[in-house]
């Protein structure tokens, strides 16, 4: 029974493996993967940047609701599941002796949003917008912060911040242009 390649090619079609094939090294889901860890990265290192400078409240707020949005699949999947329940429950512990240390809503926000809306807001186009609608917050925020352009210094903090907001910028929008066409 030697079918040669061309038999196996047809046997493949036909099985729909060529289409499995195609779908799954397309551009749209790489730009997907490209903003799901380029976008989580970032978006952690201006929460570092946060925390090691102003302090925002705004600020982390708009980025965990980005990290919501953008945090890869296989990440997001294991903090809804069995073990973002007992971290949760950690943190809410926690959080009962350290409350200013310790702020446990942006946490929460992971674990206990409804499913409909977690995944409303990750598999369609309205998640990418939101993101983008963030990252101008996030820059809004900034100025405000600093007090206009006329108070802004350049130091390491300030191009740090700006550097990652670019690229928070570049993979929503990658992942923007990539669905839309």
């Amino acid at each position: 029974m030697d079918m040669g390649f061309a038999g196996l090619a047809a046997a493949a079609a036909n099985v729909g493996f060529g289409e499995a094939e195609y779908e799954f090294g397309s551009s749209a889901s790489r730009a997907r993967a490209a903003f799901q860890w380029g976008g989580t990265v970032f978006a952690l290192i201006l929460l570092i940047l946060n925390r090691a400078g102003r302090r925002s409240a705004m600020q982390s707020n708009f980025l965990v609701l980005y990290l919501f949005t953008s945090f890869p699949t296989v990440l997001f999947k294991i903090l809804r599941g069995q073990f973002g329940y007992w971290v949760s429950f950690l943190a809410v512990a926690a959080n009962l002796f350290f409350p200013q240390t310790i702020p446990v809503s942006r946490f929460l926000l992971f674990v206990v949003t409804p499913v409909w809306v977690a995944n409303g807001l990750r598999d369609s186009i309205v998640g990418c917008i939101f993101c983008l609608i963030l990252g101008v917050s996030l820059v809004i925020a900034e100025i405000r912060g600093i007090g206009g352009f006329c108070n802004c210094r350049c130091n390491f903090h300030c191009f740090a911040y700006c550097l990652c907001i670019g690229f928070i910028f570049f993979f929503t929008i990658l992942y923007l242009c990539s669905e839309i066409w």
